[in-house]
């Protein structure tokens, strides 16, 4: 009885093989399989990146007035968009022999922060008698409570004066 069981088992093990041809390798798509799957990718792509571009809050792109406190004319600023929340500025303000211009970069971080990089020049005669004062430290404006604006955070000058410039909405 042991014999025939140790016979059946050899049997049993001798007769299993694998079924079909695997020989380790993957089957390569054909090209037209290939560029569907392509097409399916950049489509889904590129919807990632229309999401990825959209603005978190309200577009800021277009002109704003823009105003000092020592200026009695309000100049503009041009937003241009040129990210998510990102836009490139740039304007100024002026009255005779006084100015202030702005150039650089803002990002949106709410609506009421904007952050800048960038330089604001100014030249105000009465209290800096024409000296050019030029910021180039990385700043914020902010708009508190239900101001039309934001204000400048950083408004000592270098001569130790306080500056309000302003963007409005």
């Amino acid at each position: 009885m042991k014999d025939i069981i140790l016979l059946f088992a050899i049997a049993t093990l001798c007769s299993c093989t694998k079924k079909g041809n695997n020989t380790g390798e993957t089957k390569a798509g054909t090209a037209s399989e290939i560029d569907s799957i392509n097409a399916v990718r950049t489509k889904y792509n590129d919807s990632i990146t229309v999401l990825n571009a959209k603005n978190h809050f309200p577009d800021l792109s277009g002109n704003h007035q823009f105003t000092h406190s020592s200026i009695s004319n309000k100049g503009n600023v041009t937003f241009t968009n040129i990210g998510r929340d990102r836009y490139t500025v740039s304007g100024g303000a002026k009255a005779g022999k006084d100015y202030v211009e702005i150039e650089g970069e803002i990002k949106m971080v709410s609506e009421e922060f904007l952050n800048f990089t960038g330089k604001i020049t100014q030249s105000i005669q009465e209290n800096d008698r024409g000296k050019i004062d030029v910021r180039t430290k990385k700043t914020s404006f902010a708009k508190k409570g239900n101001d039309r604006f934001w204000r400048l955070q950083n408004r000592v000058n270098s001569s130790g004066f306080t500056d309000n410039i302003d963007i409005f909405k």
